[in-house]
């Protein structure tokens, strides 16, 4: 039996899409902190908050953008968060104030959370039902190359041409994005029940099919926020700030070469297949990363990390989407996406409170334990039904 087509023209044009936005997303969460010290003369806390509002911004387009998008359209939704987004970008060139800077970051987040909700939602529809966990895991490639990468030039462009570069690579990526974007494809959202998501319950702005792996991605997502955070300043605290500058290429390499694999055993084997080796594999990195004294051992922790947490997250990913009905897709992904936004905004304030106190190598030996108890909860909200969610996706009714 001849298998059903996944590398589409639309696939392929959706997936760079993502790809470009998340890449701008990542450019400037790494370089707006420092930008608002040099330029405002804000304080460590102010910074912090101007970088931060991004994610504020982003829960709210996710929030409007799952409630929405059957009745709006997702290729409708896409356009207008991709313009929010390249409008938003042109304010960074017109000094202001503080304040304002805090308005603009919290609006561009709002484009970036409809674009991405509507990225999403599109991908699951034109992906082949018999190919999904393939499908959404070179997708979610998108996602782990921009957070590689964005950093990277984000860095490389302030320290050879200054912060204005910035904003004028985050436009063009816009206006990139923009012209990809417009010949998409995007198939309409049928059988949505009437008054279903209307008003404020909680099934007009949650899927709650999608929330057990969404509440288990946010555990993990809580635990991983401690890299994206403090990975920098552990290096030049253990003198391994050369290893510390590759960990995200070795993390970002490492995924892109087990993603083919990782993805055609979640639709053969389920999600169990990939969800517990990778916890495993996130812990012992977690352990191995809270030891290193050396180079080796410190990317040879992020290669544990990437097999690990990169290939859980793009499993319940696809998990989100596989328990769904087709008209709640929309739901199921800015539901998602919720959860693993509040995790890696929440880690970060909370776990900055126990630096102090444990030190970072503490630090990442307590996310071992804390990993493992995620293993438990993965287990109680999902992992005990996998089985029977793996016979319904192969036997549909």
């Amino acid at each position: 039996m001849e298998k059903e087509k996944l590398w589409t023209k639309d696939f392929l044009s959706i997936s760079i899409v993502n790809f470009v936005m998340m890449l701008s997303m990542y450019l400037l969460l790494v370089t707006m902190a420092t930008y608002t010290t040099e330029t405002y003369g804000a304080s460590a806390s102010t910074a912090g908050l101007v970088a931060s509002i991004f994610i504020i911004g982003s829960l709210i387009g996710r929030l409007f953008g799952g409630k929405q998008i059957a009745k709006m359209g997702s290729k409708k939704m896409l356009i207008t968060g991709i313009i929010i987004f390249s409008i938003v970008t042109i304010f960074y060139f017109i000094p202001t104030n503080i304040y304002v800077l805090v308005l603009i970051r919290l609006l561009h987040g709002v484009g970036v959370g409809l674009a991405t909700t509507a990225t999403g939602t599109i991908v699951s529809q034109i992906i082949p039902s018999s190919r999904s966990g393939e499908g959404i895991s070179y997708f979610s490639l998108s996602v782990v190359l921009s957070t590689a990468i964005g950093p990277l030039i984000g860095l490389a462009f302030i320290g050879s041409f200054g912060y204005t570069s910035i904003f004028i690579f985050s436009l063009v990526m816009g206006i990139i994005s923009l012209i990809i974007a417009l010949p998409v494809k995007a198939p309409k959202i049928k059988h949505v029940a009437k008054d279903e998501n209307t008003g404020f319950k909680f099934a007009s702005f949650f899927e709650s099919k999608a929330m057990p792996v969404s509440i288990a991605m946010f555990v993990m997502a809580f635990a991983y926020s401690s890299i994206l955070s403090f990975i920098t300043s552990y290096a030049a605290e253990i003198d391994l700030v050369k290893a510390g500058s590759f960990y995200f290429l070795v993390y970002a390499v490492i995924i892109l070469i087990s993603r083919p694999f990782t993805g055609k055993l979640l639709d053969i084997r389920g999600g169990n297949s990939i969800a517990y080796p990778g916890l495993v594999l996130f812990a012992i990195g977690m352990l191995l990363l809270s030891q290193t004294q050396t180079s080796f051992l410190f990317l040879l922790a992020a290669a544990f990390i990437g097999l690990g947490y990169g290939n859980f997250q793009s499993t319940t990913q696809a998990l989100a989407i596989k328990v769904t009905p087709p008209h709640r897709m929309g739901l199921a992904n800015s539901t998602y996406f919720i959860f693993l936004d509040l995790g890696l905004g929440l880690g970060p304030f909370l776990l900055g409170y126990l630096v102090p106190v444990l030190g970072y190598r503490g630090l990442y030996l307590f996310l071992v334990a804390f990993i493992v108890i995620g293993i438990f909860i993965y287990y109680a909200l999902h992992g005990r039904k996998d089985k029977e969610i793996l016979q319904s996706s192969k036997n549909p009714v």
